[in-house]
């Protein structure tokens, strides 16, 4: 295979690199969205490729892919499809997602860009031929069963978002506010001058001062907290 393959849809021929999983409604975004050069924030994509693991899980449960009107899946292919979408919440993939952040505000097009990777992967793990025009696991009759844009991303956001403030934010703000309870510690026998609208004010120790900063640092982790449950209810359905 060269450096490029066609893949032809409804819309026409559209040419594509030739090992890319993703297929031609993602290279058409590309084409589409040339704004920034940047690349939409992997953390998303990784919610999304969880998202579309839990839902590949809930439709293989409810039977849904197996009795499907068109392309009903083999266990096989099922099993295949929920590894795939694992593989993309690990970050496997993160070089498929070329579609600029800047895009349709509803974020259709990566949402696509994640079910065509998904699909072809899926097929490649279930030792089929992801070339091939005829999708036997296909990115909107099963990747994308009983999903809509509108409901997925904004629950990919919410994921991306509660994981980053659990793993990044959360312990960030901890580890600060404890270096700076030790300071405060260290330096409660130093003395200052407090300041109040840029003038001298009551003497206090440069302790009291950054353990009022530490208080402050422990309270935004429990409020970081707290909007991390927030965002557990997700928008979808």
């Amino acid at each position: 295979m060269g450096r490029f393959r066609v893949e032809r849809d409804s819309m026409g021929e559209v040419r594509l690199p030739a090992e890319a999983y993703f297929g031609a409604q993602t290279q058409r975004a590309v084409e589409n969205f040339p704004v920034s050069g940047r690349a939409f924030p992997r953390e998303v994509i990784h919610a999304l490729g969880l998202v579309k693991w839990a839902a590949a899980q809930a439709n293989r449960d409810l039977g849904r892919l197996t009795t499907a009107a068109r392309r009903p899946l083999s266990e096989a292919q099922i099993e295949a499809l929920v590894e795939a979408c694992w593989e993309v919440a690990q970050g496997r993939f993160d070089d498929q997602f070329p579609v600029d952040v800047y895009q349709t505000g509803s974020g259709t097009s990566t949402n696509m860009n994640a079910n065509e990777v998904i699909a072809n992967r899926a097929i490649e793990l279930s030792g089929g031929d992801r070339f091939s025009a005829d999708k036997p696991i296909h990115p909107n009759d099963h990747v994308n069963l009983g999903q809509s844009t509108n409901d997925i991303f904004p629950t990919a956001v919410h994921v991306a978002a509660a994981v980053a403030i659990r793993r990044q934010l959360v312990p960030a703000l901890q580890r600060a506010a404890e270096v700076l309870t030790a300071k405060a510690a260290q330096w409660q026998e130093v003395l200052k001058i407090g300041r109040t609208h840029l003038a001298d004010a009551t003497p206090l120790s440069l302790g009291q001062e950054i353990g009022g900063l530490a208080r402050q640092l422990e309270l935004a982790a429990q409020r970081a907290g707290r909007a991390a449950d927030a965002l557990r209810e997700l928008p979808a359905g």
